[in-house]
């Protein structure tokens, strides 16, 4: 019987050449020929391209080209779990991400697994995963970044008190890198748990956090206060009457 040929690959834009990945990815490919990580490089720059475009369907095909090519490389296997987490086929992201830390030994992707188990209706499993060791011993923002997706686990479990104090602890101290997202989960707690008025206050906070847009805070205090951005940029008060 014939061997079956190599399944065509998606195209490579004309500029895209592989060195525009990180350093650190790229000595990730050293295992691989020359030629290969070549090919890989530039399927990884394609998949974040497609992702950026919100192609989910392009990003997953160059995915899983990379996954063919380098499947024991962990930036490989983190990529096509990305996508799927992106596209919200989070037992697909679980199962890749759990083979990037078998791989690699690092635990820097366990706040997307803890995502990906409360996406999966798990939330016991969710929130074992907060509480592991490895949990306590990532960086600062990777921690908040914990925080944050426990606080929306309590939340979904109909405990929004508990969803604000998950989050206390973490607000004292100038603005951090992370702040805008922090301010804006603990808002979204505070509204939750029918605390209206300080829930507005830290979405204020968050919105001026938010230099880089990462949030709707600004959006959503504009709903607080009863104001609708109309297309052309102008505001109506929805708790005004015409005169």
């Amino acid at each position: 019987m014939p061997k079956q040929g190599r399944r065509p690959e998606p195209a490579i834009d004309d500029d895209v050449t592989g060195g525009e990945l990180d350093r650190s990815v790229r000595g990730q490919l050293r295992t691989l020929s020359k030629e290969n990580a070549e090919g890989v490089a530039q399927h990884l720059v394609m998949v974040a391209r497609r992702l950026e475009e919100e192609d989910y369907v392009g990003a997953l095909a160059h995915a899983e080209t990379v996954v063919r090519r380098a499947g024991r490389v962990p930036a490989a296997r983190e990529a096509l779990g990305f996508v799927a987490y992106r596209s919200g086929d989070y037992a697909r992201a679980l199962t890749e991400f759990r083979t990037v830390r078998r791989l690699s030994g690092s635990s820097h992707l366990l706040p997307l697994m803890v995502d990906c188990e409360r996406g999966l209706g798990r939330p016991e499993r969710a929130l074992e995963l907060l509480r592991s060791p490895e949990a306590r011993a990532l960086g600062p923002e990777d921690q908040v970044e914990m925080l944050i997706i426990g606080s929306g686990i309590r939340r979904d479990m109909g405990a929004p008190q508990a969803a604000v104090l998950a989050l206390q602890g973490k607000l004292a101290g100038p603005p951090r890198p992370w702040s805008a997202r922090l301010y804006y989960a603990y808002a979204d707690a505070l509204l939750d748990a029918g605390r209206r008025d300080e829930a507005r206050e830290w979405f204020g906070k968050a919105a001026v956090a938010d230099a880089d847009g990462e949030t709707d805070a600004a959006e959503r205090l504009d709903e607080l206060d009863g104001i609708q951005v109309i297309e052309d940029g102008g505001e109506v008060d929805e708790d005004s009457s015409p005169a």
